[in-house]
């Protein structure tokens, strides 16, 4: 038996699976990270907490498996970005996170150039990426900026830092896709533009270098697990779930639901269309090659429950908000809009705020707990219907994963809402699983990428019931948030 460590560094936490060429999950952990808030629409994470907890959880997960893995697979939370130094290796300050919103005035500065970003970068101008995360971080000390022109600092998304961690400073490289989600990369000529990082005031030397998907990524030190392990893949974490899920080709999609909620469609060799709040983006083919995809960002989903959670005390764990949903017959005309940090897709407003509408003296915990998954399926539906009118996409049916995917009364409601069967894989955890496959692929663990795909199964659920009578309300209730935001009036 042969097996591939897949690691999973995500916003909230980094978990690292081993996985045996059956499919099976022999060896499993989890480190949470910590989340710094140190301004309002400010989001940071101390990247060296990051690399120790990661590389704690690997551990772990390959004692508990008890094999030494063929390969490693790094999967990631993409757009956030770390500055560091490359003599030192340590960070010049934390890396901020894709939420972050800090970056978003300067987006309406550049917003007569948001035709030629997207045009190269199948990206709307928006904080959400990592270019101008990179010009704040450098334009904050002048020190840096020197030392950035002068080339002794490196930059990168998460798979890049933690691939520069692992091998000790001896690689610094990214894949297309999370260097497709930087607003730095060309789509169409599938390098750096010179253009975009001079627009930005990003050194070309800054940056990785660019890597297929399933490759090499160097040799993880023996000292951090005990043995030389050969990096064979770097993904970033939606595309590795689309891959995970076995969407290979043109046509096929799934959303994932997280922290926050993706959607992507592959759509092939081929770069679609664009428009309706929609991005273009860097996918994988079977064996990792560049591939084309739609998608569309849902910037809250899971944290929305974080929040009833952490914020406002009103349950206890995630877990509970599937009893209450199923408790009352409906939200009692309740409607949770969660822009907590702006909304993405298909509105793209970064000044938008969560919106609660519709609370009388009868509301309980209960009707915002369901509010809040529904929600999760309303700004699905949303999406959905941008692709299928923009991207000329027919939806049949909607593959999904994520932690949130546990919850079968959310289930039963997207599949209502959309009036298309839902499929949950039995392994939620596809994020990881992509990585592992195309490791696994690249390492010859596995002979082939349907060899990889044959061990997966589905639950489905089918539509049930119509939902349209209840989406004219949530409908109403963005619209009364995207009022808020763009009603500036006596300010």
């Amino acid at each position: 038996m042969r097996h591939v460590l897949a690691i999973d560094q995500g916003t909230t936490g980094s978990t690292c699976l081993v996985v045996r060429d059956d499919g099976t999950v022999v060896g499993r952990a989890y480190r949470e990270i910590t989340q710094h808030y140190p301004q309002p629409g400010w989001v940071e994470h101390d990247a060296e907490e990051i690399f120790e907890r990661t590389r704690d959880a690997a551990r772990e997960a390959i004692a508990a498996a008890g094999v030494v893995p063929d390969a490693i697979g790094i999967t990631n939370q993409r757009e956030t970005v770390v500055v560091w130094d490359r003599t030192t290796g340590r960070p010049v300050a934390r890396a901020i996170v894709w939420q972050d919103r800090r970056t978003a005035q300067r987006c309406v500065e550049l917003g007569d150039r948001k035709g030629e970003i997207m045009d190269a970068t199948g990206l709307v101008l928006d904080a959400y990426f990592s270019a101008t995360k990179v010009e704040w971080l450098l334009r904050a000390d002048p020190v840096r900026q020197a030392a950035a022109a002068g080339g002794t600092l490196a930059a990168g998304t998460i798979d890049t830092w933690l691939i520069w961690k692992l091998t000790n400073g001896a690689v610094h490289a990214t894949d297309p896709t999370n260097a497709s989600r930087t607003m730095l990369y060309d789509i169409n000529t599938h390098v750096w533009s010179d253009a975009l990082c001079a627009m930005f005031g990003v050194p070309r030397q800054l940056l990785p270098e660019v890597r297929p998907s399933s490759g090499d990524f160097g040799v993880a030190h023996g000292d951090h697990f005990g043995m030389s392990i050969p990096i064979c893949s770097a993904v970033g974490d939606q595309q590795s779930a689309l891959y995970g899920q076995g969407c290979w080709a043109a046509g096929e999609g799934k959303n994932t639901y997280g922290t926050g909620a993706f959607l992507l469609f592959n759509a092939g060799p081929t770069r679609p269309a664009s428009g309706g709040g929609l991005l273009t983006t860097i996918a994988c083919d079977a064996y990792g090659r560049q591939a084309y995809a739609v998608e569309a960002s849902i910037f809250i989903a899971g944290a929305a429950i974080q929040w009833l959670r952490d914020g406002l005390g009103i349950i206890k764990s995630a877990d509970e908000t599937e009893a209450l949903a199923a408790s009352v017959a409906s939200t009692d005309g309740v409607y949770f809009v969660p822009a907590l940090v702006g909304l993405g897709a298909p509105h793209w407003e970064p000044e938008a705020r969560g919106t609660i509408v519709g609370i009388t003296r009868g509301t309980t915990r209960a009707h915002l707990a369901r509010a809040a998954l529904e929600a999760m399926a309303w700004s699905t539906a949303d999406v959905i219907d941008a692709v299928r009118d923009n991207a000329g996409v027919r939806v049949d049916r909607l593959r999904v994963d994520g932690g949130a995917c546990a919850n079968n009364w959310l289930m039963q409601f997207q599949a209502d809402a959309l009036g298309v069967p839902v499929e949950r894989p039995a392994m939620l955890e596809t994020t990881a699983l992509g990585a592992a496959g195309l490791a696994g692929v690249a390492a010859g663990v596995w002979t082939s990428p349907d060899a990889f795909r044959a061990a997966g199964t589905f639950t489905r659920f089918e539509p049930r019931r119509r939902a349209d009578m209840d989406r004219g309300g949530w409908q109403r209730a963005v619209r009364a948030a995207l009022g808020w935001a763009r009603d500036r009036g006596g300010q």
